[in-house]
């Protein structure tokens, strides 16, 4: 299965047989990129984007794609409803400003428009066959998805609830810098796309092969590309053509920012650790042994604490991102796979890949009592 999707992806272990001098391990569910090859591929839904959190609702929605719906998190007891979108949803974006909820339908090739106070549907836009990964910029209100064996990058007027498709190549994953309108496309062959919206001049920048995880420091402008051959990211900067390579773990797929010291955590899925990174200064400061096969990693930056999925036994590890100290290890659903931060609250929530529930709920109460 895939970090990155795909109504349809292979299994990791043929690609890890291209980087066998990294590290040796049978998997069944790394993040694969759906672009890796053209045949079809063989598993299911794992996309970053399968849980979110909006700040302008104060709700956090969860793909429950075998039924299509979106779980919805809301009210202070954050009680969850279902709402019926397309068919096999598998990813979600938000607008900050306005609260709508956008969602990607890989099953009928739709965009589902959810109003974000009443969590009414309030438009379904056709948008092409397999969409995977989806964001807005919540500037300008446009909403951007990529689409799974294909080229083309659909852009969506959030006023209109209109789209129109834009040649950019095959794409994964999507990063947003709304400041300079600036779009970052990955794909799994070796460059970032890097796309300007107003004038929409597109631009490369290469990273090398096996590029996974996509991340932006939204204070700085940095792109970070986690490579899991080379066992490192690929760190760009705003202002800079070459990437600069920063020491991770083996096979690290997962990066999440505290953008207020400029450090990296990153979740390294073949050695069951998190590496630190100081971004600033490109060194490693860290590394923290967590579960196993950890596959998603975030930050809440009120409690100074970061979380992350360990698909493998079924469990999130809390940091102490002050000390780099564990300071529990939770039980999670089976197979977690992302996860959606509530700033200051004593709940985690929790995307699962192979789970009678498509999410879960992580009390997180005693563990801020640690860290008050």
């Amino acid at each position: 299965m895939d970090s990155r999707f795909c109504a349809a992806t292979r299994s990791i272990s043929s690609i890890l047989a291209l980087a066998s001098s990294v590290v040796t391990i049978a998997i069944a569910g790394l993040p694969v990129s759906a672009q890796a090859r053209p045949d079809a591929p063989s598993s299911g839904l794992i996309n970053p984007r399968a849980i979110v959190f909006s700040p302008a609702t104060k709700k956090v929605y969860a793909v429950d794609t075998d039924h299509g719906a979106v779980q919805i998190y809301s009210g202070s007891s954050m009680q969850m409803h279902p709402v019926q979108v397309g068919s096999a949803p598998v990813s979600i974006a938000v607008n900050t400003v306005n609260g709508k909820a956008y969602i990607a339908n890989a099953g009928d090739g739709t965009v589902t428009v959810l109003d974000g106070n009443s969590d009414a549907v309030v438009a379904t836009v056709p948008i092409g066959s397999h969409p995977y990964s989806i964001a807005v910029n919540s500037v300008t209100g446009k909403v951007y998805v990529t689409h799974t064996f294909g080229d083309q990058l659909s852009i969506l007027d959030g006023a209109t609830n209109t789209a129109t498709d834009l040649r950019t190549g095959s794409s994964d994953l999507i990063a947003i810098d709304s400041r300079t309108g600036t779009i970052y496309l990955l794909g799994y062959g070796g460059a970032v796309k890097v796309l300007d919206d107003a004038s929409k001049k597109l631009t490369e920048r290469q990273v090398g092969k096996h590029a996974w995880g996509l991340t932006m420091n939204e204070v700085t402008g940095a792109v970070y590309v986690t490579r899991i051959e080379n066992a490192d990211l690929a760190a760009i900067s705003p202002d800079s053509s070459n990437p600069i390579a920063l020491s991770a773990g083996a096979i690290p797929c997962a990066i999440a920012v505290d953008s207020k010291t400029n450090t990296l955590y990153v979740a390294n899925y073949g050695d069951d650790t998190v590496s630190v990174i100081n971004a600033a200064t490109g060194r490693k400061t860290g590394t923290v042994p967590v579960g196993h096969h950890p596959k998603a990693i975030a930050f809440d930056a009120n409690l100074n604490l970061v979380y992350v999925a360990n698909t493998g036994d079924g469990t999130v590890t809390v940091i102490d991102a002050a000390r780099l100290g564990v300071v529990a290890t939770l039980v999670a659903g089976k197979n977690p796979y992302a996860l959606a931060v509530v700033p200051g609250s004593n709940r985690l929530y929790v995307a699962n890949e192979a789970d009678d529930h498509a999410s879960t709920v992580v009390d997180l109460a005693g563990i801020q009592k640690q860290n008050q």
